[in-house]
């Protein structure tokens, strides 16, 4: 995919805009699911770097949530206490010690249910 519209621009009242690579060559993503906008694209690039800025630096898995261009949650994966577990609704899954990004994953989803 060499082009993409946007859902819209910044906001919902304005005209979609397009992401391209300069140089004309194939765009450095996927698009799984949906249609996203301009602020969604934001999000995730901004994600991308405070998770690779966060493993960087702990050697550890890492993950983020973003919302409307702001972090709302970090975590890094490491295994979570009995009461964060309820706290982040994930007690009740079993293996989660196992996996350092699944850990991280609910830290951070935990800190930022909504």
């Amino acid at each position: 995919m060499k082009e993409f519209e946007l859902k819209y621009g910044c906001n919902p009242n304005q005209k979609p805009s397009k992401i391209f690579m300069a140089d004309g060559s194939e765009l450095p993503i996927e698009i799984l699911c949906g249609r996203p906008g301009y602020i969604n694209f934001l999000d995730a690039f901004n994600s991308w770097q405070l998770v690779k800025e966060l493993k960087e630096a702990t050697g550890l898995p890492a993950v983020t949530s973003f919302k409307h261009v702001s972090p709302t949650s970090a975590a890094v994966g490491t295994i979570l206490p009995e009461k964060l577990k309820k706290a982040c609704f994930v007690d009740d899954i079993e293996g989660l010690d196992e996996s350092p990004l699944a850990c991280a994953y609910a830290r951070a989803r935990g800190a930022d249910r909504m």
